[in-house]
């Protein structure tokens, strides 16, 4: 993503009508996308002027949102990801998939892939996470509203995991899994918290690791989004009860069953009491029983199987959080850190083999976070 402040004119095609400059770091990359945007504006009726950010990811990909014609309401989003450093085929191999299974996914309406601009229906400017009551992580039981609107993201997980993909994801097999976990001691651990790992903390990690494996990889495996939380469903302010829009699903593969409810009701960046989790939860399996999706028969199963889940997820997340501040420059996800540990040591302190685990957490945070061992449910 561009970090330049460059300034542009108001004429130009990247300055919005607001007068918000859309910075580009590389004057001949903004030269390109320019003659790109007026060879597609008259098929589509948009209106360069009106170009400005509508927001931008994890990644080196960043969107903008571009009027056209017909009125306010009428907009498109204009995807800018540099060939040399995204790769767009799986991003509209994935939509294509999604939207032919009835998944409110983007459609894909132009695409220079050589250089890697795009331009993509609008789903709108609001995100689950936006639509939530401000006091949402506090409290302790969800309102009319906010069980409409995780209810919809529970029937649209349901269709997306209906869609027949496995021969068109990549799998979600031991060596990915491995990758994502090593993260925790290579970037959170040493790198954000200045650990030094004695060989003992090393061998227990690779137990613990192996552990987490064996339990996810013998679950029911179905199209995983892998990234199905509340900034990624976007939302009709004034419908609950309105299939969400799915968006950044580009890192889909064939994977367990629990992984994308984990990433709804345990999302790193609100929280919820346990209790609603569980609700939630319920709701999620006996919606996924009925279409006949590979959940265990005992919810108690399917709870574990979600909490193991869950585990692995987060000390990836906690690996990313600490990439993305200390080798990105993205510090905002430090902030996010500490309900995402939480979520990570509350699992390890319930199973038997993750008491170590649950210890070396405790000594990452001891100078940030206040440490207890908490209550929770087990079936």
């Amino acid at each position: 993503m561009s970090s330049s402040a460059e300034s542009l004119s108001a004429a130009s095609p990247s300055s919005g009508q607001d007068g918000l400059s859309v910075p580009w770091a590389d004057p001949a990359r903004r030269g390109a996308f320019e003659a790109w945007l007026a060879g597609v504006a008259g098929r589509h009726g948009l209106l360069p002027a009106s170009v400005r950010a509508a927001s931008s990811d994890a990644s080196f990909r960043r969107y903008l949102r571009v009027d056209a014609q017909g009125g306010p309401a009428s907009s498109f989003i204009v995807m800018d990801a540099p060939p040399d450093k995204e790769d767009c085929r799986p991003f509209v191999k994935v939509a294509c998939l999604l939207q032919a299974g009835g998944v409110g996914a983007p459609a894909i309406l132009e695409w220079d892939e050589a250089q890697g601009f795009m331009l993509i229906s609008d789903l709108g400017e609001h995100t689950l996470l936006s639509a939530l009551a401000p006091e949402a992580e506090a409290l302790s039981k969800a309102d009319a509203d906010n069980r409409a609107r995780y209810g919809a993201a529970l029937d649209e997980l349901v269709r997306l995991q209906a869609i027949a993909a496995e021969d068109q994801v990549p799998p979600y097999d031991d060596a990915l899994l491995q990758r994502e976990m090593d993260l925790l001691p290579q970037w959170y651990l040493t790198q954000l918290r200045g650990l030094t790992l004695t060989e003992t903390q090393q061998q227990m990690l690779a137990r613990s690791f192996g552990l987490i494996k064996a339990q996810v990889l013998g679950q029911p495996r179905v199209l995983v989004h892998r990234d199905y939380h509340s900034r990624n469903l976007m939302v009709t302010p004034g419908d609950p009860r309105a299939t969400p829009g799915v968006i950044d699903f580009q890192d889909a593969v064939w994977g367990p069953v629990t992984y994308d409810l984990v990433s709804l009701l345990r999302d790193a960046y609100v929280v919820w009491d346990e209790e609603v989790q569980i609700d939630h939860a319920i709701r999620y399996w006996e919606k996924a029983r009925k279409a006949g999706l590979p959940v265990p028969d005992d919810f108690g199963d399917f709870w574990r199987d979600f909490e193991w889940m869950g585990l692995q997820r987060h000390l990836k997340v906690l690996g990313i959080f600490a990439r993305l501040a200390l080798r990105d420059g993205k510090r905002q996800y430090l902030d996010d850190i500490p309900r995402v540990w939480r979520y990570a040591h509350r699992v390890c302190t319930r199973y038997n083999g993750l008491g170590p685990l649950a210890a070396l957490l405790e000594v990452a945070e001891a100078e940030t976070l206040g440490i207890q061992r908490q209550a929770g449910y087990t079936f």
